[in-house]
């Protein structure tokens, strides 16, 4: 079992930066791949980044490619999505999530956290 916690949502204008944070707890959190997902007002939930369990291989949708770093501290329990260049189509709530492989994937996410909203205004 995999506990998970957002932090770090906002609003903020668009061109500004933001960081998330999620603190993961249970035995296998630091074990497994972990990603962030949003979903905005009446859209379905997207992917948005994807780590691998030692943080050596990443993976981006192609809308945040450039702008968004995802990383992990497996000392901390802690995920992190440090986001620049905010624009107002990045406004969703973002949700960490716990895949059950450990390669950095889109698919396969078990566990969630209750989401943190990112508002961008123009």
């Amino acid at each position: 079992q995999v506990q998970l916690v957002e932090s770090g949502g906002g609003l903020v204008q668009a061109g500004d930066s933001l960081r998330l944070s999620c603190a993961a707890s249970g035995r296998t959190a630091s074990s497994v791949a972990m990603g962030w997902f949003r979903q905005a007002p009446g859209k379905e939930r997207e992917f948005v980044a994807a780590v691998s369990w030692l943080g050596a291989s990443t993976q981006y949708a192609d809308s945040v490619q450039g702008r968004f770093t995802i990383s992990r501290d497996n000392n901390r329990n802690t995920l992190y999505l440090q986001m620049k260049n905010l624009k107002p189509e990045d406004t969703a709530v973002y949700y960490c999530a716990a895949s059950r492989y450990k390669a950095a994937v889109t698919v396969g996410y078990e566990y969630w956290g209750q989401g943190t909203q990112v508002t961008v205004s123009s």
